[in-house]
């Protein structure tokens, strides 16, 4: 059930005040400041808990990103202008969207504008971890490479290989669509098996059970929200279910996976690599990861890309300018309840 009473402001009879937590593309800022009253980050760090606190408290609306938890208890401390949570970024489970709902105050996010850019970069793993690029790469740095030989750096052909998606959204079809052209058969699971004309498009095929498809992959690719469903979901017993040598490509959310399950499994030759742009707790990041020859330890930059990332402050300031003329944005996120 999807909770969808919640009021829109009256149309602001001031201009709103607003305040954004990082550093945006200097298009987006130089917008925001032509229509908005706007307070920046322009120190570009992550904001501590009462930095974040006190701008609630004080601003009609808050432009957070994945970097910025915001719980129950700040909601609840907010001050009585707070009425929009524009997030930078299509996931949303950093804010606890039931307590903003209790406040009336309006979530909304910019969805649908890094599939590409995900879904490139979800390649880049596919691609390199199977052939060993981190390795390769690191070779002809350390000046120890000594020529070609036949039997050098030996990797895995795509062409015939299994690509298992989970999660088969906007992010994980674009994968799909992507790989094909690699030669790579396509399998997924996902909450709702899709409709048949959309997988004759990808020629995929629905595998009930995540059990399932851990089986069948010779490279599994992660590619759906964070939440309690969804902590952990790769964790030891199910890396075990996976084929010797197989690879686990993650682009998603850092908590999908046990990480500590999955350092057991690379150190023990289990699973021949891993793909990583996520993180459990960054930007910390496992030395035994960054020590592991075939792990490809990326800085989340899944959506950097300049267009992404211009797009979706351009999103922002559209919702935020729907909610000022007192309309529902158009990008508003539904809670859902029970």
């Amino acid at each position: 059930m999807e909770r969808s009473d919640i009021r829109p402001a009256k149309r602001l009879d001031r201009t709103p005040r607003v305040f954004v937590t990082r550093h945006l593309m200097p298009s987006v800022e130089d917008r925001m400041g032509e229509l908005f009253d706007v307070r920046l980050n322009p120190e570009d760090v992550p904001l501590e808990r009462e930095q974040l606190i006190e701008a609630m408290q004080d601003c009609d609306v808050l432009v957070p990103t994945v970097t910025d938890l915001i719980d129950a208890d700040m909601i609840a401390s907010a001050g009585e202008d707070l009425g929009l949570i524009a997030n930078f970024g299509a996931g949303t489970e950093h804010i606890d969207l039931n307590a903003a709902a209790d406040r009336h105050i309006i979530v909304s996010n910019t969805p649908g504008v890094f599939t590409d850019d995900t879904a490139d970069l979800t390649m880049a793993g596919i691609i390199g971890v199977p052939r060993r690029i981190r390795e390769g790469v690191e070779l002809i740095r350390s000046g120890k490479w000594t020529g070609w030989t036949p039997t050098a750096l030996l990797g895995t052909k795509l062409a015939g290989k299994v690509l298992g998606i989970v999660g088969m959204g906007r992010i994980g079809q674009a994968v799909a669509h992507r790989a094909r052209a690699f030669g790579l058969e396509i399998a997924y699971h996902n909450r709702k098996r899709l409709p048949e004309a959309v997988e004759r498009m990808f020629h995929a095929r629905w595998v009930e059970s995540l059990d399932e498809l851990m089986g069948k992959a010779d490279i599994l690719t992660l590619h759906c929200p964070a939440g309690p469903n969804t902590h952990h979901m790769i964790d030891a017993r199910r890396i075990d279910l996976m084929k010797n040598g197989a690879s686990l490509i993650n682009t998603a959310r850092g908590d999908l996976v046990d990480q500590d399950a999955l350092i057991a499994a690379l150190e023990s030759g289990k699973l021949a690599g891993a793909g990583l742009d996520v993180y459990p707790d960054e930007p910390n990041v496992d030395r035994r990861l960054i020590r592991h020859p075939n792990v490809m330890t990326l800085p989340h930059i899944g959506s950097a890309t300049r267009e992404g990332r211009e797009e979706s402050g351009l999103k922002v300031i559209a919702n935020i300018r729907m909610w000022a003329d007192g309309h529902r944005p158009p990008d508003q996120v539904l809670t859902g309840l029970g």
